[in-house]
């Protein structure tokens, strides 16, 4: 059995509390929280969960193998930095921390210690954005573009902007599904709450290849889009997360070129251009639950030392994507470099 203790019991809190008390070889210890009320309500449900306001009370228990951090993100990484000093692996909610300095940091401590981390990049364990993933590295061919929106009327965050709320989901699916790593992003965005931050942002990621991704957040749309398109030379794909059963449907559409026409001229270029316009499919996908399979590939990891596919390393590359856009953000939209990436001339 594997001891876990989870760290904050606010939104996302119960979720986790739920999905570990639901696998088999886990030994849900502590649940810990600074709000007594929320800890009261959970000992009705779990009344076999120890409860404490206290972090170091899960820490010094020897039984505890792993934690699970759900509090803001600014808490991220004292939390997590104290619970691996502790000898325990870290399970922490998305984005692993506020800079990436603090992720590097994590990174190497977990490293010297022999210890998990894995970061809450849910939608990877979806069956809709596994099967993306397999499309991209099949059927569609060289990947055009990769072009997404998650836009609803809140909630409205005072420590994160809406980029370091919604645009995360967006990074880590790109960064689980693409070959291709980003070299550089450039981010438009804009408060309309006076004394909070960007509420509407527009993210572009270059890439060192002919490859280029957008992505689009906002808290002000007046109706919830979980929507990405993704264009290739053989094949396009939809994935719209808000669909109930065809979240996935593949198009047999795009381009051709005549490879014997002439090249010179632009009505004779026009010439060379054909459209394809083939059927569409919606392949049949997994369908269970996607933070109980992560939280289930957790704890196998902790069990046997292993690597989970959301590890510190994909979490450092998207908070350095978010850093990088944060920085161009605040000078007007500029092209920022990534770090140890090169930009194309």
């Amino acid at each position: 059995m594997i001891g876990i203790g989870v760290i904050g019991y606010g939104y996302w809190g119960p979720n986790l509390v739920r999905n570990f008390a639901d696998i088999p070889s886990v030994d849900l210890r502590w649940v810990c929280d600074l709000q007594t009320e929320r800890l009261a309500r959970l000992r009705l449900r779990y009344p076999a969960v120890q409860i404490t306001e206290d972090m170091n009370t899960v820490l010094a228990d020897p039984k505890v193998d792993a934690v699970a951090i759900a509090t803001p993100v600014s808490t991220h990484f004292d939390l997590a930095m104290q619970a691996l000093k502790a000898g325990k692996s870290v399970f922490v909610e998305k984005p692993i921390t506020a800079t990436s300095e603090e992720a590097q940091r994590l990174i190497e401590e977990a490293d010297k210690r022999g210890l998990v981390i894995a970061v809450d990049h849910t939608f990877i364990h979806t069956g809709a954005v596994k099967k993306l993933r397999e499309l991209i590295k099949g059927d569609l061919g060289e990947v055009y573009y990769y072009d997404s929106v998650r836009v609803n009327l809140g909630m409205f965050q005072r420590d994160v902007s809406v980029m370091w709320d919604l645009a995360v989901h967006d990074l880590s699916i790109m960064d689980f599904v693409l070959d291709a790593r980003p070299v550089a992003v450039s981010a438009i965005g804009m408060a309309h709450v006076d004394g909070s931050p960007e509420n509407i942002a527009y993210l572009n990621l270059h890439f060192d290849c002919k490859l280029m991704a957008h992505v689009h957040v906002n808290w002000l749309a007046p109706l919830k889009v979980r929507r990405t398109l993704v264009g290739g030379s053989n094949k396009m794909v939809v994935y719209d997360d808000l669909e109930p059963s065809e979240k996935i449907k593949v198009y047999d559409r795009g381009i051709t070129l005549d490879p014997m026409a002439p090249k010179a001229g632009e009505r004779i270029n026009q010439m060379r251009i054909g459209y394809r316009a083939g059927d569409m499919f919606a392949p049949q996908l997994d369908i269970v639950e996607a933070l109980g399979a992560e939280l289930s590939e957790f704890v196998t990891c902790v069990e046997q030392g292993k690597g989970p596919i959301a590890d510190g390393a994909a979490g450092l590359r998207v908070v350095r994507i978010l850093e990088a856009a944060t920085r161009s953000m605040a000078n007007g939209g500029v092209v920022v470099k990534l770090p140890g990436e090169r930009v194309l001339a």
